[in-house]
């Protein structure tokens, strides 16, 4: 296959896989999952987001999405990524294991309220789900963003959007669509009142 055609392929993919974004049930999860980050958000609590690899760096765009601003100046709002401090994540692979990287964390920074949200874009994450079994003991509402098989995380998490697709990329590319359309929901929510 010639890489302009390569191209054109991938690009068509990809917007094949957002369009089935558009389903009514694809559009009724994300509904569900912004209306509960804004409700998280009213009541004064913050967002906890991890991930692994892609989905650590989409854990950090969200927190950054959150903390700063997406597209208006406006006041702030708490969100925690757990993949940004190396230290903290060495220091737990090395004393306890990787699989305690995020659960650790999650012991260290939920509180009652808070909303913590696994990014995995197979599901099956050991780390990821070690963190979803702890913020269940800890009470913490819990959101998972995967593929659309779901793996263990769709029947572990309070609300489980499941991408459109089992490729991976096209999955991290609905992810990033999905972090940008919570943001513009949370901002004209919160900072509108509508």
């Amino acid at each position: 296959m010639k890489t302009k055609e390569l191209i054109k392929n991938i690009i068509d993919e990809s917007v094949k896989t957002k369009r089935k974004m558009l389903e009514i049930e694809q559009i009724e999860y994300i509904y569900n999952v912004a209306d509960k980050i804004v409700e998280t958000y009213r009541n004064k609590k913050k967002t906890i987001i991890c991930g692994n690899g892609g989905s650590a760096s989409d854990a950090l765009h969200f927190a950054a999405e959150m903390v700063n601003r997406f597209e208006k100046n406006r006041g702030t709002l708490a969100s925690i990524a757990l993949s940004e401090n190396i230290s903290t994540i060495t220091a737990i692979g090395n004393d306890f294991s990787y699989d305690c990287i995020f659960s650790r964390q999650l012991e260290a920074f939920a509180q009652k309220g808070d909303i913590f949200i696994a990014i995995s874009t197979s599901g099956k994450s050991p780390n990821i789900i070690k963190a979803l079994e702890v913020a269940k003991k800890l009470s913490i509402f819990t959101i998972g963003f995967t593929n659309s098989d779901g793996g263990k995380m769709k029947d572990i998490c309070d609300l489980c959007y499941c991408a459109p697709s089992k490729i991976t990329a096209r999955t991290q590319e609905c992810h990033i669509l999905l972090i940008h359309i919570i943001a513009k929901i949370v901002e004209e929510k919160i900072f509108n009142q509508t």
